[in-house]
C-alpha cells in the first residue's frame, strides 16, 4: 500500500509545545503516513528538528527517541513509574499556582523592565545545550523530510525561512528567541554576508505554511496547533489580559495565512483561477484547545514536569482522534472548515 504523504506544521508556544511532542509520537506510529516535509517555529522548530535528525537516519524509533530525549532535557518525566502521579496533577491549579507564585512574579516584571542585554559579557543562551546536543549534519541535508524554520527580522519585520544549508543551532534559537528573555539571534545574511538580528518566528509566521505550497510537496498540510484560537470567556484579570494579548499574537500570521488559503479555494471553486494554475491546499488541525485553555502563558514559561506529561498525553490522544476521524480525507478533502471558521 503506497504511505500518504503529509506536511507537518508545528506551532510554538514554549513548554506548550510538549502537545506536539504527544501528536508527532503517535504519528510517527502510523504506518500509512509519510512525512514529506515539516515547517515549524520555536518550539515547533526543535520538535521538527528532532524528528528530521530521526527520520533523515531512516528511523521512526530514532526520532521518536530523539524528541523524548528533548523533552526530558526540558524537564519532561518519561518513566512510566510516576505516570499515575502526573496524571493526577490539575493543569489549572499547576498555572494558577505559577502565576500567583512571587518568583515567577518577579521574573516576569523584571522581564519588562530590564533588558537581556543587561547582562553583558555574561550572557549566555540557556538553549544552546539543549540545541546543540539536537543539532546534528542530517538537518541540512536531503535524506527525510524537507525542513524549514522560521523567524523574524528585528530591523525589517519580515520572515525568513531557514532551509537546507541555512539549518544551524543559531536558526533554531532564533526562531525561539523571545526579546524579552533572550538577546537577539545573529545570523550572516545569505546574499550580503553581513549580520542580521533574529527574534522568535511566532511574530511572523506560528508557523510559516507557504514553504509548503511548493509543487513537489503533497496538497496536505497537518497543523500542531498550541495556541487556542477561542476562549469564552473575556479576561479580566492582568495576567488574562497578558495571556490572552500573548496567544492573539502567536495565532495571527497563521490565521492570516489560513485566510489567503480559503480565498484561493474559493476562487478555484468557482473557475475564477483556472484549475492547476495555484495549489488546491488540503487543511487539517490537531489540537486540544479545552486543555491549553486550562493554562496559560505562566505554563509556556515554567516547564513543569506534570503539564510536560499531561500535554505530551493529550497530544497522542488528539492525534488518535484524528487519524481515527480523519485520516481517510488526507489527499482527498480538508478536515478543516475554513469556511466556516471564517465566517
Amino acid at each position: 500500500m503506497t504511505a500518504k504523504q503529509i506536511n507537518l506544521a508545528l506551532q510554538g508556544g514554549g513548554a506548550h509545545g510538549a502537545f506536539t511532542w504527544g501528536v508527532l509520537d503517535r504519528l510517527l506510529e502510523e504506518p500509512g503516513l509519510e512525512i514529506a516535509a515539516i515547517s515549524g517555529t520555536s518550539a515547533g522548530a526543535l520538535n521538527g528538528a528532532a524528528v528530521k535528525k530521526g527520520l533523515a537516519h531512516g528511523s521512526v524509533a530514532l526520532a521518536q527517541d530523539t524528541l523524548s530525549d528533548l523533552w526530558e532535557a526540558v524537564g519532561a518525566i518519561t518513566d512510566p513509574r510516576f505516570a499515575s502521579w502526573l496524571d493526577a496533577a490539575n493543569p489549572t491549579a499547576i498555572s494558577q499556582a505559577i502565576e500567583s507564585s512571587l518568583p515567577f512574579q518577579m521574573a516576569d516584571t523584571l522581564s519588562r523592565m530590564i533588558s537581556p542585554y543587561a547582562s553583558g559579557p555574561f550572557y549566555r543562551n540557556p538553549l544552546s545545550d539543549i540545541v546543540n546536543k539536537l543539532h546534528c549534519p542530517e538537518l541540512c541535508g536531503s535524506a527525510g523530510p524537507r525542513f524549514f524554520i522560521c523567524a523574524t527580522n528585528v530591523r525589517s519585520g519580515k520572515i525568513r525561512i531557514f532551509t537546507g544549508n541555512d539549518v544551524s543551532p543559531d536558526a533554531i534559537m532564533a526562531s525561539a528567541c523571545l526579546p524579552t528573555m533572550f538577546q537577539a539571534v545573529e545570523i550572516p545574511d545569505a546574499i550580503t554576508g553581513q549580520p542580521e538580528a533574529y527574534w522568535d518566528g511566532g511574530y511572523a509566521g506560528n508557523p510559516a505554511l507557504f514553504p509548503l505550497f511548493a509543487p513537489d510537496l503533497p496538497r496536505d498540510i497537518v497543523i500542531a496547533n498550541i495556541n487556542p484560537l477561542y476562549r469564552d470567556e473575556v479576561p479580566t484579570t492582568a495576567t488574562g489580559i497578558q495571556n490572552r494579548i500573548n496567544e492573539i499574537s502567536f495565532n495571527s500570521s497563521l490565521l492570516r495565512e489560513l485566510r489567503a488559503i480559503e480565498f484561493v479555494q474559493r476562487l478555484l471553486s468557482v473557475g475564477t483561477i483556472p484549475e492547476g494554475a495555484m495549489k488546491h491546499m488540503l487543511i487539517h488541525m490537531v489540537a486540544d484547545d479545552g486543555l491549553m485553555r486550562q493554562l496559560s502563558v505562566a505554563t509556556k514559561m515554567v516547564a513543569t514536569p506534570q503539564v510536560l506529561h499531561q500535554l505530551r498525553a493529550a497530544g497522542r490522544g488528539a492525534a488518535d482522534t484524528f487519524l481515527r476521524d480523519h485520516v481517510d480525507r488526507i489527499g482527498i478533502a480538508s478536515s478543516v472548515d475554513l469556511v466556516e471558521m471564517f465566517g
